[in-house]
């Protein structure tokens, strides 16, 4: 057990399984009482069980961040269960149907920026609400990727949700500084989960994509989880309105895609 969140409240969303599940986990490790939502009730409930395990305390909110009535629950939830609201890692996100953009549906376009984008903003709105009304202070980390700093052909609409993802938390750390709220953001290449597996899974995709980032592997959920909780830390009390890039050097070199 570490201190660095020690007497604080967490809140997790996408909290099922990869980098949220890790992140929930450290979170606890790190001396927070941690609140884990998902749409996935068994593995929440999972996350819930290794949290205790790691000697935290947590508790599992079905959530599905696409609706403001959920959100509005969950942050509601966690105050009546724990009191209050210090940390957040709005973390919970689909990839989408990666085909050309003359292909895609509408309904796919909806279903991918409702998740992505309008569940951060979703998120932002209530969890700030909760800091305020608590005096102001706290950290919010959102989840964005790469492919918030680049194009990539044939994943339009995630591309789009997650550059919307930075623009809005510059906006709103823009918004809370004076309030002694810190929000930033992370951003991954391609991490060793579920939907990592989904999309790159195929031995020719995966070795493809790994080509693209220098350090020759995919990165771990916990790489980024350690990120996000130093984010959420005193340690990083100077920072807000950025975007934190873990990548294995996928940006620094000529073949990223875009």
């Amino acid at each position: 057990m570490t201190t660095e969140l020690k007497g604080k409240v967490g809140l997790v969303t996408g909290g099922t399984s990869g980098i949220g599940r890790d992140a929930a986990i450290l979170f606890a490790k790190a001396g927070a009482k941690v609140v884990v939502a998902g749409r996935r009730e068994v593995e929440g409930k999972e996350t819930v069980e290794l949290i205790r395990g790691a000697g935290g305390e947590g508790l599992f909110v079905k959530a599905d961040v696409s609706r403001a009535t959920d959100v509005e629950a969950m942050v509601g939830k966690t105050v009546e269960k724990f009191g209050r609201l210090d940390v957040a890692f709005n973390n919970a996100g689909v990839e989408g149907s990666w085909i050309p953009i003359t292909e895609q549906s509408e309904a796919e376009w909806d279903r991918t920026i409702d998740i992505n984008l309008k569940g951060v903003w979703l998120c932002l709105k209530h969890e700030i609400r909760q800091m305020l009304k608590q005096g102001g202070g706290g950290a919010i980390v959102n989840m964005a990727s790469v492919a918030g700093w680049i194009g990539s052909a044939g994943a339009a609409t995630y591309c789009a949700s997650k550059h919307g993802v930075i623009g809005l938390t510059k906006a709103a750390a823009l918004e809370t500084a004076k309030n002694g709220i810190r929000i930033n953001a992370v951003c991954p290449a391609v991490i060793e989960t579920p939907m990592g597996e989904r999309i790159f899974g195929a031995p020719e995709m995966k070795k493809y994509a790994i080509g693209l980032h220098p350090i020759g592997r995919f990165g771990k959920p916990m790489e980024v989880a350690e990120a996000v909780v130093w984010m959420c830390s005193e340690k990083a009390s100077f920072m807000t309105g950025q975007s934190l890039v873990l990548d294995g050097g996928f940006l620094a070199g000529p073949n990223s895609p875009g």
